[in-house]
Formats: C-alpha cells, structure tokens, sequence
C-alpha cells in the first residue's frame, strides 16, 4: 500500500445530508477530492465510508494528515 498524498492545503466545506453514506479518500489519489473516485485501486488504500445522522455542514480534510477522519482538525496549518 502506498503512503497517503496531500490532496489539497485546506479543508473543503460540504453539506452532508442526513443517513447518505459518503466515500471520503483518504488515499489523497482522488480527482474528486474530498470523496473517492476509486484512484486507490491504482495507489493503495481504502476509502473511509461514513453518514451523519443529521444534515449537517462539515470541513472534510483535504491534506490527509487529520486525527479525526474524515473530519479537518486544523494539521493543515502546521
């Protein structure tokens, strides 16, 4: 499996709707950041299925460096 790539240097904001489940890349290879395109089938690594149980407004992490998948907790900056 190959090491996650940074996919962006900020976090993207999305509206999330209420029991969808969402494919968050946590591989970093996805052209549709901040959801997978299936490019880790190529690079390695596995996508992070999640749902909310409300809809809800979230920054999703681009830079895959996060302790809080597939949440953004701010590593970006350092």
């Amino acid at each position: 499996m190959s090491a996650s790539k940074r996919a962006g240097n900020e976090p993207i904001k999305i509206d999330l709707e209420k029991n969808k489940n969402y494919a968050w890349c946590s591989c970093g290879y996805s052209e549709d950041q901040p959801f997978c395109n299936g490019a880790h089938k190529n690079e390695g690594g596995v996508p992070m299925i999640f749902s909310v149980n409300e809809p809800k407004t979230v920054f999703l992490c681009t830079c895959k460096l996060t302790s809080t998948p597939p949440y953004c907790d701010g590593t970006h900056k350092n």
